[in-house]
């Protein structure tokens, strides 16, 4: 089995990343972007990270794709696919990779959604939630194959966040 921690929108925390860090057993971790720390920050130590909109770290990639325990990852911040107004573009970003999984950030909206072949994960922010979602929250994706992927949500303090998930068990 396979995890791979996901957060985004930190804006400057440091002490809660490390604390997520230690709290969860993972193989790998993704910080969607907006982290607002050098990109060498301690904290962020054994993460694919990526700029975001508040990041002026200029050594930040705008976006990586990565081969993850079987799986094709895109990984962007969303401010330059638009994805306030939809996730058509970063869709036809992430089709142009082959990538099978999408995490992104930007919104502050914790959410998961799957479209076809593509599963497109938005962890919230740890610091500042947005729209209807109340909760400082953080996702850990879980999978043996493609065809059996798990999204869990957990809030801050690391407490399971029940009222959103997916699973295609």
């Amino acid at each position: 089995m396979t995890k791979v921690l996901i957060l985004s929108d930190s804006h400057g925390l440091t002490d809660e990343l490390s604390e997520i860090k230690a709290r969860h057993q993972v193989d790998y971790r993704i910080h969607c972007g907006d982290s607002e720390l050098d990109i060498d920050a301690g904290s962020l130590e054994g993460f694919y990270k990526v700029a975001g909109n508040c990041d002026f770290d200029n050594r930040y990639p705008g976006e990586q794709v990565l081969e993850l325990g079987g799986l094709k990852f895109l990984v962007v911040h969303g401010h330059l696919h638009k994805v306030n107004h939809g996730l058509m573009t970063l869709s036809l970003r992430a089709k142009e990779v082959n990538a099978d999984v999408i995490c992104f950030g930007h919104t502050h909206q914790a959410g998961v959604v799957s479209e076809g072949e593509q599963l497109f994960i938005n962890p919230g922010s740890i610091l500042q939630p947005r729209g209807n979602i109340k909760e400082k929250t953080y996702a850990i994706l879980t999978w043996n194959s493609i065809d059996d992927l798990t999204v869990k949500f957990y809030k801050l303090n690391g407490e399971p966040y029940e009222a959103l998930g997916y699973s295609t068990k």
